[in-house]
């Protein structure tokens, strides 16, 4: 999306997706949230609960940092029991570094990575934003924003299960190009169902897929740019 094939961000293309996103954002709480929302509650399938619950948050993140973590003790084993590196083995420094430099090009810890940055981007804009969730919407009719608050039921803009499925799908995607048609179809699937269910209106999802799409780059960005 926003990176070259040199690992560069393409900061005007970024620029103006952002624009576009903020516009889109603008003008989807005016006026086509409530719209979309109420249709596609004829749609509440089973589907859409059990895509929105195996695909949470805390799943991706805990799923990627044990992978990571395995991955960093396989190449910390293989460098101590290394013949070239063997005399290293009593430097933690050295091996933290060497472990790192192999571990930094592992499509787990890579996703890790962007799912922590999208993570941190959706509780700070949570906390901001202050949104009503849609439940209001259901039970009372209202729908607004109050501001720095922690509340979950004012926590709705941005989706945060949208932000890190996009950001773990969307890098996985770069790093499997072949199957790049798949965890987009996934990534849009997850974030429709955020709405089906009832927990999100359609802006939210749209802004937490575009920090999800971000993350990915620019984490894919600085760490395969680093020595």
């Amino acid at each position: 999306m926003f990176i070259s094939k040199q690992n560069k961000i393409k900061w005007l293309r970024l620029v103006v997706a952002s624009v576009l996103v903020l516009a889109t954002v603008i003008v989807g709480v005016r006026w086509f949230d409530v719209p979309v929302y109420l249709w596609l509650q004829n749609y509440d399938i089973t589907l859409w609960h059990w895509f929105a619950n195996i695909f949470d948050g805390k799943v991706w993140v805990a799923v990627f940092l044990l992978a990571t973590i395995l991955m960093y003790l396989k190449k910390t084993y293989e460098l101590r029991n290394n013949p070239t590196t063997q005399m290293h083995w009593f430097n933690v420094q050295f091996l933290f570094k060497d472990a790192y430099s192999k571990l930094k090009n592992s499509n787990a810890f890579l996703v890790l990575c962007s799912l922590c940055l999208s993570g941190i981007v959706v509780e700070i804009l949570k906390f901001v934003i202050g949104r009503m969730r849609p439940r209001f919407f259901d039970m009372l009719g209202l729908d607004g924003f109050y501001p720095f608050t922690t509340n979950y039921w004012f926590n709705s803009m941005p989706s945060g299960h949208t932000a890190l499925s996009f950001a773990g799908l969307v890098m996985l995607g770069m790093l499997m190009p072949r199957f790049k048609w798949l965890t987009w179809t996934l990534a849009i699937v997850i974030a429709v169902s955020r709405v089906a269910i009832g927990a999100h209106w359609p802006t939210d999802v749209i802004l937490g897929a575009f920090i999800g799409m971000v993350a990915a780059d620019v984490v894919l960005a600085i760490v395969r740019r680093i020595k």
